[in-house]
């Protein structure tokens, strides 16, 4: 095993048996046990380039631009990044430099960031002779912007893809993820894997949110004993920490939605198959999208720009596709954008407070700057019409999502190059003979175990398939439809489940911080398709609150 920059180089291992030795190794010789940091002296390094970049000084590379003026990366924008670029303020290099600094400096508490990419700087520099140069698609968008992704999402490259497990260290992928490939095309910098909750929450109910065999747990940046949220909690993590500019995440059931609004960011959980799940370690085709997880609503619009769209190895993006206006989602971008909207407000569901608490009174507030904005706010509705439509005994999400998980994880898995792992049955038996490591003991694996023991989609699972789109038809469709409804408002994540039974798009937003210090949201909801509308009011409400603020945290 050779220590390279930023992460741990291994040959690959084949076989469960043959782990011992490598686990062995690995951590015996990685100091840390976030990413393997072999050359201290260069993080060092990267990490007083860093404070240089950040007081507009000149940066340690001599053969890039001098920063003329003082320009401060920390909340920077995609827009401020690209204007800092174009006045020779900033160059790829130093901006790259910077977050390489951030993350030696924040994530060894913070532990957001699995692992970075090795050939970032590389990237960084290419990006500054296309620019230079003047090379099409070089002046805007994402190029040059370094993109973390969760790990769940495979790269091609020197870097693991292990959704947070050790069981898949030493596997090769085939091809870079759909979303990662627009992202390259966009010419954004690939800084690195964030941390998550491993397997993205779907190896037992009993692990916190946040923790992962290769990474611990991950810390809230605004309260290190607060929930992070999952999933993809270490993208939201390292995005509020300011240790990247921009992130993608997965969700399935909240693993956006909630992690954005418990660190303050923006997330957008787009409709099922209008972003590619192609290269995506997958919980079930039926409900898992990517999504970009951003300190701004512009940002994240900028992201879904660049990752939205067909790829021919996901054929849910060939009829998601439809959805995609053109000219792209920036032109929806609108301060204006809550002008005639209709937003479904149920109290008793989703909006029952204490009188008085911080979050009536925050999300009373919020209402008001609905409406002072021009949108109408509609409350006479059937709550109990809305309800019965989800109301039942049996859990139909956990009976189809249980066999959809198996069938996808291990077709996911017979397509690696290669892999210690080839099943779910390797899996588990992976976490019982490294039970120590993967904390199989106290976290156990019991959703895997339910998963394994599963046979395929029969009749049981049809039945509860039937059942789940019953559900959306008769709940969220038909409010919207018959209260001609534009979004439905809920706090926090609490809408996350109408809207993964569905495949339903929604973005949230900062919506204040709890007595703890800790963030929450507001999250806007729609039908298939309605990101235009939903960036509308979402950027619209943005701007008008402008609740974001970077946390405290200092280590």
């Amino acid at each position: 095993m050779a220590c390279n920059y930023g992460r741990c180089y291994v040959a690959p291992v084949f076989g469960i048996g043959g782990l011992s030795i490598f686990l062995m190794l690995l951590f015996s010789h990685c100091q840390s046990f976030v990413f393997c940091v072999g050359c201290q002296r260069r993080q060092d390094g990267l990490s007083t380039q860093a404070k240089r970049v950040e007081r507009g000084n000149q940066s340690s590379s001599g053969s890039h631009s001098k920063p003329n003026h003082a320009f401060s990366i920390k909340e920077a924008t995609v827009h401020d990044l690209q204007l800092a670029f174009e006045r020779c303020q900033l160059t790829s290099r130093q901006l790259v430099e910077f977050y390489l600094g951030e993350i030696h400096r924040l994530n060894p508490l913070l532990r957001g960031v699995i692992e970075v990419n090795p050939d970032a700087l590389y990237q960084a520099d290419n990006a500054d002779r296309e620019r230079k140069a003047k090379a099409p698609g070089s002046l805007g968008g994402l190029h040059g912007i370094p993109v973390l992704l969760k790990d769940n999402i495979a790269t091609k490259d020197k870097m693991s893809t292990t959704a947070g497990s050790l069981a898949l260290l030493g596997s090769v992928v085939p091809r870079d993820a759909g979303v990662v490939t627009k992202l390259r095309k966009a010419g954004a910098i690939i800084l690195g894997k964030a941390s998550l909750s491993e397997w993205a929450h779907f190896r037992d109910n009993r692990a916190p949110s946040g923790w992962c065999a290769r990474s611990g747990q991950g810390k809230n940046p605004y309260n290190l004993s607060a929930d992070p949220c999952g999933s993809s909690s270490g993208s939201a993590i390292s995005v509020a920490a300011n240790m990247a500019a921009v992130s993608l995440g997965t969700e399935t059931d909240g693993s956006i939605l909630c992690p954005s609004s418990n660190n303050a960011i923006v997330g957008i959980k787009p409709t099922v198959g209008l972003t590619s799940r192609a290269g995506v370690i997958p919980i079930t085709p039926r409900q898992d999208t990517v999504g970009p997880m951003c300190r701004t609503v512009a940002d994240a619009v900028h992201v879904l720009d660049a990752i939205a769209g067909l790829d021919y190895n996901d054929k849910a993006t060939i009829e998601a596709s439809k959805y995609i206006p053109g000219g792209g989602y920036k032109q929806f971008l609108k301060p204006y954008g809550l002008k005639g909207k209709r937003l479904g407000l149920l109290r008793n569901i989703f909006f029952h407070f204490d009188n008085g608490s911080i979050f009536a009174e925050a999300f009373e507030r919020h209402f008001s700057t609905l409406r002072q904005g021009g949108a109408v706010l509609v409350e006479n509705l059937d709550e109990s019409k809305f309800l019965a439509a989800y109301s039942s005994n049996t859990d139909f999400e956990s009976v189809a999502m249980n066999a959809e998980f198996k069938l996808a994880l291990n077709s996911y898995l017979k397509e690696l190059v290669v892999s210690p792992v080839r099943s779910l049955k390797d899996i588990i038996a992976f976490n019982k003979k490294f039970s120590d490591l993967e904390n199989t003991k106290e976290y156990g694996q019991q959703l895997f175990l339910d998963a394994e023991a599963t046979n395929g989609i029969g009749k049981k699972e049809k039945e509860a398939l039937l059942h789940l789109a019953k559900m959306s038809r008769d709940g969220l469709e038909k409010l919207m439809s018959e209260n001609k409804l534009d979004v439905l408002l809920s706090p926090f994540s609490s809408a996350s489940s109408v809207l993964a039974k569905g495949g339903y798009p929604g973005i949230i937003v900062p919506a204040g911080h709890d007595t703890e210090g800790v963030p929450f949201g507001i999250c806007f909801a729609g039908l298939k398709g309605s990101e235009p509308t939903l960036i509308e009011i979402a950027y619209a409400f943005e701007q008008a609150t402008r609740i974001r603020r970077p946390p405290p945290f200092t280590p």
